[in-house]
């Protein structure tokens, strides 16, 4: 393994697991913990920022410029995962079965459409 690849695991878990605690601490009432967990969650995503940032200059790679097509990608992205996680919710916390799958499914096939909006499709 490369060293930039193992800093950037290390970094990229850590981050992951301070992101993912300080959403746990802000979003379950019972914990009592909200703005602990915001601070948690926004150190986790400056720490996931930072680790991209280092993982291209450990790679040479040139920085990341934000065209259409990238800020078009994101969004693409955001609205898939929300589409995924609303309907992994519907289902498993309010009962919403059906209607769970059916916003589950959108959100993935959303999610696919990634691969040719990155990528591109050759013939």
């Amino acid at each position: 393994m490369k060293k930039s690849s193992f800093i950037a695991m290390l970094m990229g878990t850590v981050s992951g697991v301070l992101f993912a605690l300080g959403m746990c601490m802000a979003l379950i009432p019972e914990w009592g913990a909200f703005q602990p967990g915001i601070i948690f969650g926004g150190i986790g995503l400056a720490l996931g920022i930072i680790t991209v940032m280092v993982w291209r200059k450990m790679e040479h790679k040139a920085p990341i410029h934000f065209s259409a097509k990238t800020l078009l990608s994101i969004a693409v992205g955001v609205i898939g995962a929300l589409a995924l996680g609303v309907g992994m919710c519907l289902c498993m916390a309010w009962g919403k079965m059906v209607v769970g799958i059916v916003i589950g499914i959108v959100g993935i096939v959303v999610l696919l459409c990634l691969i040719p909006l990155t990528k591109g499709l050759k013939g």
